[in-house]
C-alpha cells in the first residue's frame, strides 16, 4: 500500500530540516526519512565538537606565552586526555539534543527513521512503506571517504564519525588530508600533546588556491606540526601493531590515522537512477544552483550532497531554497550569497568571495600586507599571518579575499558583507578603522590598491571624503 504525500523530503540533516520549515508553512502532507543517525552532521560530526576540541586546546596552547608575559607555572599545566575529551562530548551531545528537540523528536509519523530508495519516478521505497510524492527534496548528505584497502586496519582508522568517540587521547595521530577538517583537528590534538603527523598528496593545504597565502600557510602552521606535502600516503601494519604511514621519502609509526580525504555524496545509496537522473561524471546530477531543481524534474538537491557549498550556512540556505520550491507551482530562482569559507586552525584560514582560481587576473588589482606588525596581534602573541585583497581595476569592487589571519572569521566577515553590498575599495578606505584592533590590518591594504589603482578622486588622503 503506498502513501501519498506533497513532500517527501530525504534526510534530516541541517538541509533537510531547513527544507522541512518551508514546506510545513504551505501544507500538512509531507513526510521526513532518515534512516541514519540523528542530529545533522554539523552538530554531531561537524562544526561543534570540532570548536569544542579546539577550544580546549587553543586554551591548553596559550601556556606557551606565559614565561614571556611574566606568568609563572605554566610548565606545571597538563591535560588529562579523557576528562578533555568527555567535556567535548558533552557539549556534542548538548548540540545533537538542540537540534532533535526542535526537528524529529516533535514529529509522529511524519517522519519515516528508515533508508530510503527510488523505486521509480516519484516512488521511494523507505523499510516496509511505500511513498509516493508529488516533490522530493533531496538533502541526505554525504559520507567520509576511507579507501577499501586501509579499511582493514580497523579501529586504528578514523574519520570524523569515530574521532569525537575516542575515550583516550592516542600517543601518536597520522593526518592524512590537510584540507578544513585535517588541519583543524590535527592541529588541536598537536596542541593538547598527541606527537601529529599532516600529510596531503596536493602541496595546498586548507584548499588555499592563493599561491602566496598557501605559502604562508604551510611555513606557519609547519612550525607547529610536520607537514608533509606532494605525495600520496601509504599505510602499512608493523609488528607490533602500529601502523606505519608513508609519503614520499618520509614515513613514521603511529598509534591511529585521521583520514580526511573528503566526503562523498550518498546519492548513489538512493538508487536515483530509478528516478530517471543521470548522473555526470563527478558523480552529481546537472541542477540549478539558484532554485536547486534537478533539470526539469520535481526533484530538489539540497545541502552537502550536492557537492558544492559544504557548510552549514549554505545547507541551511539551501535546505530554505528546496522546500520553497517544492511547494511552488513554479520554482523560485533565488541569488546565491557572496562565498565564505573558515579553516578554524590558529591563525584562521579564510577565503571570502572569487577565489584566486576565478579571477580574471589581467583585470584585478591584487593588494597583500603581512601580519607580523600589527598591533594587536603583536599585544595578543600572535602575529603571525597574511591578507590578500582582490579588487576589480575597472570599477574598484572588492571581489575575494584570501587569509592565513588571527580571528580571521571575523575579517572574513567584514570583507564578505563588503563585497555583498558592492562596495569599492575606495569606500571602504574611507570606513571608520578604530586603533588597536586587527580589523586594521585591511586599512593599509586598501590604500595602497586605490593609490595604485588610481581610485583616488584627488592628491588628498584618499579616506578622507570632501563635504
Amino acid at each position: 500500500m503506498e502513501k501519498e504525500v506533497d513532500v517527501a523530503i530525504i534526510g534530516a540533516g541541517s538541509a533537510g530540516i531547513y527544507a522541512l520549515g518551508q514546506v510545513k508553512r504551505k501544507t500538512d502532507s509531507y513526510v521526513l526519512i532518515d534512516g541514519g543517525e540523528l542530529g545533522t552532521t554539523c552538530a554531531r560530526v561537524g562544526c561543534m565538537p570540532s570548536k569544542a576540541l579546539i577550544q580546549v586546546a587553543e586554551d591548553f596552547h596559550r601556556r606557551s606565552i606565559f614565561e614571556r608575559e611574566g606568568i609563572e607555572g605554566g610548565e606545571g599545566l597538563s591535560v588529562e586526555g579523557p576528562d578533555a575529551l568527555e567535556h567535548v562530548q558533552d557539549l556534542r551531545d548538548i548540540f545533537v539534543d538542540k537540534v532533535l528537540t526542535t526537528s524529529t523528536d516533535e514529529m509522529g509519523e511524519e517522519f519515516i527513521p528508515e533508508h530510503a530508495k527510488f523505486l521509480e519516478p516519484g516512488l521511494l521505497q523507505a523499510g516496509e512503506q511505500r511513498i509516493r510524492a508529488k516533490r522530493i527534496v533531496i538533502a541526505s548528505g554525504t559520507t567520509p571517504i576511507v579507501p577499501k584497502d586501509w579499511k582493514v586496519f580497523g579501529e586504528r582508522i578514523l574519520t570524523t564519525d569515530e574521532i569525537f568517540e575516542l575515550e583516550e587521547l592516542p600517543a601518536s595521530l597520522a593526518v592524512i588530508g590537510l584540507g578544513v577538517i585535517g588541519l583543524e583537528l590535527g592541529q588541536a590534538f598537536h596542541r593538547l600533546g598527541v606527537e601529529v603527523t599532516g600529510i596531503d598528496q596536493l602541496q595546498i593545504i586548507g584548499n588555499l588556491d592563493d599561491p602566496e597565502i598557501n605559502k604562508t600557510a604551510i611555513q606557519v602552521l609547519g612550525r607547529e606540526m610536520p607537514l608533509w606535502l606532494g605525495n600520496a600516503a601509504r599505510i602499512e601494519e608493523t609488528t607490533d601493531g602500529m601502523l606505519k604511514v608513508s609519503a614520499g621519502e618520509n614515513s613514521v609509526d603511529v598509534e591511529k590515522v585521521l583520514v580526511c580525504i573528503g566526503r562523498h555524496s550518498n546519492l548513489a545509496s538512493l538508487d536515483i537512477d530509478n528516478a530517471g537522473v543521470t548522473l555526470n561524471a563527478n558523480g552529481f546530477p546537472d541542477y540549478n544552483p539558484n532554485t536547486l531543481q534537478i533539470g526539469d524534474k520535481p526533484l530538489f538537491l539540497a545541502g552537502d550532497v550536492n557537492g558544492d557549498r559544504p557548510v552549514l550556512h549554505e545547507a541551511a540556505e539551501e535546505g530554505r531554497i528546496a522546500g520553497i520550491n517544492a511547494v511552488e507551482d513554479t520554482p523560485i530562482a533565488f541569488r546565491r550569497k557572496t562565498p565564505l569559507f573558515v579553516t578554524f586552525s590558529d591563525p584562521n584560514l579564510v577565503l571570502v568571495g572569487k577565489s584566486w582560481s576565478e579571477l580574471d587576473h589581467d583585470n584585478t588589482l591584487v593588494g597583500s600586507v603581512a601580519l607580523g606588525m600589527l598591533g594587536r596581534a603583536l599585544i595578543m602573541g600572535r602575529n603571525r599571518g597574511q591578507l590578500r585583497l582582490y579588487a576589480d581595476k575597472s570599477s574598484g569592487k572588492l571581489l575575494g579575499a584570501c587569509m592565513i589571519a588571527p580571528h580571521g572569521e571575523h575579517l572574513g566577515h567584514l570583507l564578505n558583507w563588503c563585497i555583498e553590498q558592492d562596495l569599492t575599495i575606495l569606500q571602504m578606505v574611507r570606513m571608520p578603522f578604530y586603533h588597536p584592533v586587527l580589523e586594521e590590518a585591511i586599512q593599509p591594504v586598501l590604500r595602497d590598491m586605490v593609490a595604485s589603482g588610481g581610485f583616488a578622486p584627488d592628491d588628498l588622503p584618499p579616506d578622507l571624503e570632501r563635504l
